[in-house]
């Protein structure tokens, strides 16, 4: 009994001195962390902890999350953080059968080909080698399957490994869902390091067009049939994972499970989208007050576009200066429709007013601080409105200095709603080169907004009462998603915004106050502060629009 008790304590001794000393490396991690954040960008790290010791957190928040995920230890930071209780290798399930496929056809080394068959093993999963003196051809491994068990298949890349769980992972989600693709987020592995975390969206069609984020890190519920009609394709288990696709919603597991030697690069858009053949009216809605300047170039951009039947609806509010009066009179009533919308700006109001009036198929909402770029904008945002299934599309705008304003709205930001990619630059790779291609997203701003009115009218405009000015838009897509009609980023649509220049800014008391009470609607009406964006991540942090890993 008491050699069994000095055992115990013993192990309770080594357990608690490991768990010390793993603490204080994650401790000593963090500084080192902020260290780097700090050395980088010296000014940017002091205003933050400014912010932070007058307690203005989620500003502070806002500040640090992209500086912090700015350094190369952070995400062994976030690693470290999410193994300080470890995981279990999975059990053998014969219920649940998953057969990996590694394809050794491409070329590879021995040794990456022993660290996926290393951990593979660790998970008790078996391996069919397709190459191998057993297993020619991909033909051969469908023989050897036994589908009568119905297996979800796992194909793998010589070189690529599997957390432990992951397993247990997969077979957890398979009971839930009638998918007939599950997949995982990822990282990369370079050298003995991983790097280079994707934390992926949930299942997003309109992104894998561009980007397939899924195959080489997924499990797929295929059949014999399925199997064979990619057999003699090089890329067949991409073919395969489009095949699946297409029947079923993919299902997305939010865990870390693979770790992968490469990825497929996105298929960045080059060529201008397919128009549509019959592109149908327009209304373009133009709320304006003063700033003649912004105004002549918004309409000068309109009139520039190469669209076939443009209806434009200027909507003053209460303008004073005599140029813009003078401007607003001389605009020909042949191709400008003025109306006039007296009071305190209440945006929602004014683009109702206009929407209620417009005679066009589609309704754009534009604002009068927008430079046009490019002919073919209008059409291109009009081509995927069009589509039964997209509600309000958004086009990407461009801060004057070329760094992006838009790049669609990440649900949940500030407990609120925040611009994706803010501040990037539309030729750095970003976070996976999201800000370049087009994708549904939960909601687009509506500085230039495209939408069917027959929409925008069933789910009664935009909201008068609650969003005055802020959160509209947010507001506005989210009701048009509730119905079906999903809300769509499209960056081949790139304008200039001169950000709220003509309005100005909510800095004065009852700018404050009124922002503070339509940012409280937003979370009473969505529970913005509650929620997550399914196109973001619950890993990536809620204070930065920059996809920054949540530390």
């Amino acid at each position: 009994m008491q050699s069994e008790v000095a055992i115990w304590w013993v192990s309770m001794q080594s357990k608690s001195t490991g768990y010390y000393l793993g603490r204080i490396a994650e401790i000593w991690l963090t500084i080192l962390v902020h260290f780097d954040a700090f050395r980088a960008e010296p000014r940017a790290y002091l205003t933050a902890t400014k912010w932070w010791l007058k307690r203005k957190r989620v500003r502070a928040r806002g500040q640090f999350a992209p500086l912090l995920s700015r350094s190369s230890r952070a995400y062994r930071l976030w690693i470290r953080r999410q193994d300080r209780n470890g995981r279990p290798f999975s059990l053998p399930d014969a219920d649940h059968p998953i057969i990996v496929l590694i394809d050794l056809e491409g070329g590879y080394e021995s040794k990456d080909l022993a660290a996926s068959l290393e951990s593979l093993a660790a998970e008790r999963l078996p391996v069919l080698l397709i190459g191998s003196p057993e297993t020619p051809t991909l033909g051969a491994a469908i023989d050897r399957i036994n589908w009568c068990d119905h297996p979800w298949l796992l194909p793998v890349s010589p070189g690529d490994r599997i957390a432990p769980g992951a397993a247990a992972a997969y077979r957890a989600a398979m009971e839930e869902t009638v998918a007939r693709v599950i997949y995982a987020d990822d990282d990369l592995l370079i050298g003995r390091r991983r790097q280079r975390p994707y934390f992926k969206p949930d299942w997003n069609s309109e992104l894998f067009r561009h980007c397939d984020y899924i195959t080489g890190a997924c499990i797929l519920r295929a059949s014999r049939s399925d199997l064979e009609a990619v057999a003699d394709e090089p890329d067949w288990p991409e073919r395969l994972v489009r095949r699946l696709a297409g029947k079923e919603p993919p299902l997305h597991v939010q865990v870390m499970l693979h770790h992968r030697r490469c990825r497929p690069k996105p298929r960045l858009s080059a060529k201008p989208l397919d128009v549509a053949t019959a592109l149908p009216r327009i209304s373009i809605i133009v709320p304006t007050r003063n700033r003649v300047d912004l105004l002549r170039t918004c309409l000068d951009g309109v009139m520039s576009t190469d669209y076939p039947d443009v209806e434009v609806i200027v909507v003053d509010n209460d303008s004073d200066d005599p140029d813009t009066l003078a401007y607003l009179a001389a605009l020909d009533p042949k191709r400008y429709q003025v109306l006039r919308h007296g009071g305190a700006f209440n945006y929602s109001a004014i683009n109702n007013r206009a929407a209620h009036a417009a005679q066009g198929r589609l309704l754009c909402l534009l604002n009068n601080d927008i430079e046009v770029t490019e002919p073919h904008w209008l059409a291109t945002l009009a081509t995927q409105a069009l589509r039964p299934e997209v509600g309000a599309v958004g086009a990407r705008l461009l801060y004057p200095d070329g760094r992006i304003q838009h790049a669609g709205v990440v649900i949940g930001i500030g407990n609120a709603a925040g611009h994706a990619h803010r501040f990037l630059r539309p030729e750095a790779e970003g976070y996976f080169h999201r800000h370049n291609l087009p994708q549904f997203t939960m909601a687009v701003t509506a500085a230039c907004l495209v939408v069917e009115r027959d929409k925008f009218l069933a789910v009664g405009g935009l909201n008068e009462r609650n969003f005055a000015v802020a959160f509209n838009d947010v507001d506005l897509c989210l009701r048009l998603n509730k119905q079906g009609w999903q809300s769509l980023y499209e960056p081949r649509a790139t304008l200039i915004h001169h950000e709220s220049v003509s309005r100005g800014l909510d800095c004065d008391p009852v700018g404050v106050v009124r922002f503070a009470g339509e940012l409280a609607a937003l979370k009473q009406l969505w529970n913005t502060d509650e929620i997550y964006d399914p196109y973001h991540h619950p890993q990536l942090s809620r204070a930065s629009e920059q996809f920054a890993v949540a530390l």
